[in-house]
Formats: structure tokens, C-alpha cells, sequence
């Protein structure tokens, strides 16, 4: 197996403190319920599917590891993702403010229990998505050394970004579990920004990966079936 398990299991735990820290530091404390539902979840789903990839597909664990920053990156993707982390994590720190410190936002328990299962349902989208594609690397790149083709079975049947479909799930979700209005709009501020990345994604796939134009005629809708 070329993913060392050990790179693997540091990974996560930094995942974990990175993601604790952005959330309880602006919050101020640990005793909020929603945000550890909301890391249990998440983090169990990334263990989870950590287990399964090295097990099924370790090429495609490894990609996930080490694809962003490749030499054959898009200059466009890596400021892209750079931005994104900003935005995203502090997101998640605008919401432990609104949600825990200050408590503008006043959100219903039903809508909190409905946010996670948006999230739980992103986690079965995402893992459809990983399980049918073993490109699905988290840089814009072409896999010439794993001679990537197109994929068009299973979720990508529907959307030709099924991921970027799970991850507008996961963000609404995630909002709505912690209890923050403040973040529904910032999940929709993430929303357009992946839209945008997947029109630029195309571009490059057009260009580059035989079969995709085709697939574009076949598949017609990016994200949301029948409207985009």
C-alpha cells in the first residue's frame, strides 16, 4: 500500500484539532452539544471512509493525500483553494460566534435535527461519489500517470459533479445542525464559489480528457439535476 497509515492517522487527528479550534476558541466554550454532534459525524465519516479507501482503492487515498500541490495543478485552482480554506474556516468561526457566544441566531431544534440529516446525507453522496470515481483527486489536474478516463456511471449519471452536490448538502447541513442563520448565508457564499470552481474544472477537462464534451452532451446538469 503506497499510503503510509501512520501519514494517515496524523492527518485526521490535525483535521480534528484544526477543526475543534475553529470552532470552540470563537465560541469561547466546549459546552456546546451541536458542535460535537457535528465533529462526531464528521470525523467518523472521514475515518470511515479512510478505512474503506484502504482497502478498496489506496491509489485513489493516496490522490486525496497528495494531489494538491502537484506541479500539474492549476495555478487558478491552487489560489482558488487557498481562498476557499480562508473563507470556510472562518465560516465555521462565524457560526461558533453567532451560534454559542452571542447567540444572535434563534433556530429551531427541528431544523437542527433536519440539518443532520442533510449532513448524514452528504456522507452517502460523498461515498457514492468516491466509490464510482477513483479520479476523484481534490486538485484540478489531469491523472496522466493513472491514465484517468471519464466516469459516468452511478451518481454521475445524474450531475457531472456529484461531489460538489454533496458538498452544497454538507454545508446547508452543517449550518442548520450548529444553529446559525449567519451560516446559511455563508453556506450559500460557499455554494457559488464551488459552482464556479466546476465551471473552470469543465474547461480543463474539455481541453484535456478525452471523452468529456462528449459526456457534457449526455449529462446536462453540473450540480442539481434539472435546474444547474
Amino acid at each position: 500500500m503506497k499510503v503510509h497509515v501512520g501519514q494517515l492517522v496524523a492527518n485526521i487527528a490535525g483535521m480534528a484539532l484544526v477543526f475543534g479550534l475553529a470552532l470552540f476558541l470563537p465560541a469561547g466554550t466546549v459546552a456546546w452539544p451541536a458542535a460535537w454532534v457535528f465533529l462526531v459525524l464528521f470525523l467518523g465519516f472521514a475515518v470511515a471512509l479512510s478505512v474503506w479507501l484502504i482497502r478498496f482503492n489506496p491509489d485513489l487515498l493516496e490522490e486525496r493525500l497528495t494531489g494538491i500541490g502537484r506541479s500539474d495543478q492549476k495555478t487558478w485552482d491552487k489560489v482558488f483553494l487557498a481562498i476557499t480554506a480562508v473563507v470556510f474556516f472562518g465560516w465555521l468561526g462565524l457560526m461558533a460566534l453567532d451560534a454559542a457566544r452571542f447567540r444572535w441566531s434563534r433556530m429551531p431544534d427541528l431544523l437542527q435535527w433536519f440539518g443532520a440529516l442533510l449532513l448524514l446525507g452528504s456522507f452517502w453522496i460523498f461515498f457514492l461519489t468516491f466509490r464510482e470515481n477513483t479520479f476523484l483527486s481534490p486538485a484540478v489536474r489531469i491523472q496522466t500517470e493513472r491514465a484517468q478516463t471519464v466516469v459516468s456511471t452511478g451518481p454521475y449519471r445524474f450531475v457531472r459533479h456529484p461531489m460538489y452536490a454533496g458538498f452544497a448538502l454538507f454545508a446547508l447541513g452543517t449550518a442548520l445542525l450548529l444553529g446559525s442563520w449567519y451560516g446559511v448565508l455563508g453556506a450559500l457564499v460557499l455554494i457559488a464559489m464551488v459552482a464556479w470552481r466546476a465551471v473552470g474544472e469543465e474547461q480543463v477537462l474539455q481541453k484535456e480528457l478525452c471523452g468529456y464534451s462528449a459526456y457534457m452532451t449526455r449529462v446536462r446538469y453540473r450540480i442539481v439535476p434539472r435546474v444547474w
